[in-house]
């Protein structure tokens, strides 16, 4: 039953990082007009979460072991640049989520992180 709490909480999060980059993006006048991240409405959302995960699940160990040297020469900013790409590339399958750019996917895994975290402490724990 949490699973299904926590898979209505991130699709929440995922439309609000979307809805909020709206506001963001006038301020990054050098994206070209380019829409950055959309969103197919909050249907849309349910599914795309699911890919994210799946891409965070089954691609995100590998990335993060490449670049692993880099993460300790870098004092863990690498991970903010694996996450972003993690983010780009469940929005580069074309399933309901759209990210066009780098600048997008990384305010879009930020954002994701922090709103999944602060929309989690809502969800009551579990007694087992």
């Amino acid at each position: 039953m949490t699973w299904i709490i926590r898979w209505i909480v991130g699709a929440v999060a995922l439309y609000l990082t979307v809805f909020s980059w709206s506001y963001v993006q006038p301020m990054a006048p050098f994206l070209g007009g380019k829409r950055g991240l959309a969103l197919d409405g909050p249907i849309g959302a349910f599914f795309s979460i699911a890919v994210v995960t799946l891409v965070n699940a089954f691609v995100g160990p590998i990335l993060r072991l490449l670049a692993a040297p880099l993460n300790c020469l870098t004092m863990g900013l690498m991970r903010f640049v694996v996450n972003a790409l993690l983010f780009w590339i469940a929005g580069s399958l074309g399933l309901g989520l759209s990210v066009q750019g780098f600048l997008p996917a990384l305010y879009g895994s930020v954002a994701l992180s922090i709103l999944s975290g602060l929309l989690d402490l809502l969800i009551p724990k579990d007694k087992d």
